[in-house]
């Protein structure tokens, strides 16, 4: 009987922890990190391509932190994971800027402190959790890039996702060269 009793006051005791845990209030968490990109910083010696043989270009990707389910009074947050990718076997491509904006134009934050590298086919990824609603429903990027004149242009795109329960939901956006 003593067994028993210790079983189930371990079980309870068990339980409510893990209902304490579930019930704290949700914080704002963000999966940014100046430092994130630290390891992929051009380092200050080494040059990039030589200045006549290259592509400058700015490409815009839009995101959306939520979206509207039923009316503009109710909405479903969303996670989004930006992917950076650079399409090309053989040359390293260089991103000077990842700029966040809000639905409103406002710049929400810069991504790199300096220019970073992207070697051949290598992607990175940007994570805007699914707490952080300051991008709005109309949110962006911008990403400014160089490669050489003969490298393919980097890839830019986003997938937005929401678990609720048993159900999901799920799309992309991809990025337009606007420069």
């Amino acid at each position: 009987m003593r067994k028993l009793f210790k079983i189930l006051q371990v079980t309870a005791a068990l339980f409510l922890f893990g209902i304490f845990v579930s019930c704290e209030d949700e914080k704002e968490i963000s999966s940014y990190s100046p430092n994130h990109w630290e390891d992929h910083y051009v380092d200050p010696g080494v040059s990039g391509p030589k200045s006549d043989s290259l592509q400058i270009g700015k490409t815009y990707l839009s995101i959306y932190s939520h979206i509207y389910s039923f009316s503009m009074s109710k909405s479903q947050s969303l996670t989004a994971m930006v992917s950076l990718r650079n399409v090309s076997e053989t040359d390293t491509i260089y991103i000077s800027k990842a700029d966040y904006y809000g639905t409103e134009g406002q710049l929400i934050r810069h991504y790199f402190k300096k220019t970073i590298y992207l070697k051949p086919l290598e992607t990175v990824e940007i994570v805007i959790d699914e707490t952080d609603r300051h991008g709005g429903s109309g949110a962006n990027f911008i990403f400014e890039w160089t490669a050489k004149a003969t490298t393919p242009e980097p890839l830019f795109e986003a997938i937005m996702t929401s678990l609720r329960g048993s159900q999901g939901l799920s799309f992309t956006t991809i990025g337009r060269r606007i420069e």
